[in-house]
């Protein structure tokens, strides 16, 4: 879900939001100004040192006063040099800094947001708001705020010191300012929008290119290769004909900019010389006006330009602002926080034992952009050591009653009750704690065996690692590699199997001894040999646990406590396997169709 960017607003609009996170850094900031003032100074008063070289010691031709002058060029220089320093360093401080506490305060937030804010917002979109966004926020804080300062204090040093030395010449250049002015807003308004186009075209041919690669097995068993290489080169050659373009405003811009540079220095030689040869002026001052005239120019370009990036950088504030002001549509109490803790800050010596009763108390839900209920009055005591299976077609909304159970989505009518009270009268984190859940694509984090069982329980050692192993028979994935626990997975685990990875990921959820299991068809990318074996291991494990067991294999669940039968997202069918089979209606039919296929594979 991305919104619209393209709309240009007026500069600053917005800034004022992210204002808490740069305001720590604000004596800082005062500083960078300060020092950039100070810097564009000493560059307007550079002409000046001219001005006195020519009518000092070349009109008057003498040498008086020349160490003088030397020792005090030399030292403003030097104080140049270090300001010059000091501000760069303080302008990348401050870009850092700023740039890491909103990519932290993003980072962080998106712990506490509920899994319909990730059902809405695809990963590219959220990367973008971390990464992307608050890195330009970081520059605009310190490189484009500098810029500003700068080239706008420049310009109004060099304008006062102009109209110190002559102020007739000094207005006729002003009298030009107002032209340039609206040739630079006409060409960079031109240039921000095939920019952007050109941006456009190279993020359509970068997915284009993504998908040829990743998607090169589909598009030869398709035999559509044709028309995915007429669909790049279409997107090449608009990108080709656009940065042309691009390229030929961008030279007219200069040529046009440098025309009036040329022009605003005929003037100063005209009326300059005149003034020079009159005796009215002397040649020091024409000196000055030269120099102010031919570099003035292009901080009045840079300004604009920086006041469009500004703009531009708006939309970077605004988009990582909505996040930041999301909130979770699943959210503890001030009340619950206060005595149990947040995500971050837990008061884990508040937390009561959990056991594993679980009931639903007439619950109805429909998702957070959804219109139709998905459960509707739904009732269901599961008491302590119950395992529940859940069952239905592809699709049917399997996990919409463990996402409850999980508290990952609030009831939209009815409770959850955990131990007899309504789960959110507890922290999620508690919750949460108490919970093991082995999803249907298994996913681990880059580093160690080991460092990735631990995430289930920090502080186990070796011998509670290795028998979780063995519990779930994955103690023989471990061994045939080559480090053993201390063996590299991979990003995502990309250096094992899928298979592998769901048993790791499940001996995982064992090793935190949860109160509360929850199997996403957590067997369905194991082959049936290691099937069979965890199965027995899976029956040891969950005795004296709540479990909900989502299947696809109905063979696995045949001696569940209770089956609920799942069909568009409603319970059709709730009870043992015996039960279920002997009415013959929607489980009858899953079972008896998947046992059928069954004997057609074996035979």
């Amino acid at each position: 879900m991305e919104e619209q960017d393209q709309n240009i607003k007026l500069p600053f609009f917005g800034i004022t939001r992210i204002f808490p996170y740069v305001k720590r850094y604000r004596w800082i900031m005062l500083l960078m100004i300060v020092l950039g003032c100070l810097s564009s100074l000493i560059d307007s008063a550079y002409p000046l040192f001219n001005k006195y070289a020519l009518d000092h010691f070349i009109g008057e031709n003498t040498l008086s006063g020349l160490a003088g002058f030397i020792l005090l060029y030399v030292g403003i220089l030097l104080f140049q040099v270090a300001d010059n320093f000091v501000a760069a360093y303080l302008c990348g401080k401050v870009e850092m800094s700023v740039d890491r506490d909103l990519r932290n305060a993003a980072f962080n937030h998106l712990q506490t947001l509920s899994f319909s804010y990730f059902n809405q917002n695809n990963v590219g979109y959220i990367h973008a708001r971390v990464m992307s966004d608050t890195g330009k926020i970081g520059v605009l804080c310190a490189w484009r705020m500098m810029d500003i300062v700068w080239h706008g204090s420049y310009i109004i040093c060099v304008f006062i010191m102009m109209l110190t030395v002559r102020v007739s010449l000094a207005l006729m250049i002003l009298a030009l300012v107002p032209l340039a002015v609206i040739f630079i807003l006409f060409f960079q308004k031109k240039l921000v929008v095939l920019n952007r186009r050109v941006r456009e075209i190279n993020s359509r041919i970068t997915g284009n290119f993504n998908e040829g690669i990743t998607g090169a097995r589909s598009i030869k068993t398709l035999v559509v290769e044709d028309r995915i290489q007429s669909d790049f080169e279409k997107d090449t050659e608009d990108m080709r004909v656009t940065s042309v373009r691009t390229g030929r405003t961008r030279a007219l811009f200069t040529s046009t900019v440098t025309m009036m540079s040329a022009f605003a220095l005929a003037i100063v030689l005209w009326q300059g010389g005149q003034l020079t040869a009159e005796r009215l002026m002397l040649i020091g001052s024409l000196s000055v006006f030269l120099s102010y005239t031919l570099y003035l120019i292009e901080p009045i370009q840079f300004l604009i330009q920086t006041i469009s990036a500004l703009i531009e950088i708006q939309v970077n504030i605004e988009r990582l602002t909505r996040l930041l002001n999301t909130e979770s549509d699943v959210a503890d109490s001030p009340e619950i926080v206060e005595k149990y803790g947040d995500t971050f800050r837990p008061k884990r010596e508040n937390w009561e034992k959990l056991f594993g009763d679980v009931e639903f108390e007439d619950v109805s839900f429909r998702y957070p952009d959804g219109e139709e209920l998905v459960l509707e009055h739904f009732s269901l005591k599961v008491p302590q050591g119950t395992n529940v299976a859940i069952v239905g077609e592809t699709g049917a909304g399997k996990s919409t009653l463990v996402n409850l159970v999980c508290r990952f989505f609030e009831p939209t009518e009815g409770r959850v009750l955990i131990d007899g009270r309504d789960a959110r009268e507890r922290s999620q984190l508690w919750l949460h704690s108490h919970i093991g859940y082995v999803l249907q694509t298994p996913h681990l984090f880059s580093g160690t065996v080991r460092d990735n069982l631990r995430y289930g329980k920090p502080d186990a050692t070796d011998e509670e690692i290795r028998e979780a192993l063995r519990l779930v028979s994955a103690d023989g994935v471990v061994d045939k590699m080559d480090k053993g626990l201390d063996s590299d997975v991979g990003e995502g685990g990309d250096l094992l199997s899928t298979g592998e990875k769901q048993l790791l990921s499940f001996a995982r959820a064992l090793l935190a001894d949860p109160r509360i299991l929850v199997l996403d068809e957590a067997t369905s990318s194991i082959d049936t040999v290691t099937e069979r074996a965890i199965q027995e291991a899976i029956q040891t494990v969950i005795r004296g646990r709540t479990s909900f067991v989502i299947a696809h294999r109905l063979s696995t669940i045949v001696d569940a406590d209770v089956i609920l039968v799942v069909q568009d997202g409603k319970i059709i069918e709730q009870g043992t396997h015996r039960e279920l089979m002997k009415k013959k209606g929607a489980y009858y039919e899953l079972y008896t169709r998947q046992y059928e296929e069954m004997i057609v594979n074996l035979s």
